[in-house]
């Protein structure tokens, strides 16, 4: 892992297994968010003049529940780790990865996640560690992960 604010006098934290990383304050908004407009866009369905059609307002309680959905899309990302490896759960999609398949840990300045280089040669942004949630918690959490991955990748 790469930050400009890390020393070689770093304390090395031990991280008790299993853990989960995720940006918990963006959840939480998002989520909040979600709720909010869902009961808004169902409200103003149902509220609507008389001249609405049915369709009318089936659409726009389907959106609430859309824009509800995308939220629930933006709200997903989290990185779990086990004994096992690691689960990268991004918006769309999962990818479970055993220790060994991770080399290496990077969390640059300026990046907006994590990303995982892993032995077949290509990257994994692992969104659920991100500084947009707070820089430290960030750092702290890439370097547990990054510990995790040198302390359980060459040693199974």
């Amino acid at each position: 892992m790469t930050t400009s604010t890390q020393s070689a006098t770093t304390p090395v934290e031990s991280v008790a297994l299993p853990v989960t990383w995720a940006p918990h304050r963006n959840r939480a908004v998002l989520l909040t968010l979600c709720s909010v407009l869902l009961v808004l866009f169902t409200t103003i369905a149902f509220a609507m003049p008389d001249n609405w059609q049915l369709n009318d307002r089936v659409a726009m309680a389907f959106s609430g529940l859309l824009f509800a959905a995308v939220g629930g899309m933006l709200a997903r990302p989290r990185v779990s780790a086990d004994e096992q490896g690691v689960t990268v759960v991004n918006f769309v999609r999962s990818r479970r990865l055993a220790w060994a398949e991770i080399v290496r840990v990077n969390l640059r300045q300026g990046d907006p996640w994590v990303t995982l280089d892993l032995a077949d040669g290509t990257a994994l942004a692992a969104v659920g560690i991100q500084p947009a949630g707070g820089r430290e918690q960030a750092v702290r959490a890439a370097r547990a992960l990054r510990d995790l991955v040198e302390e359980r990748g060459t040693s199974r």
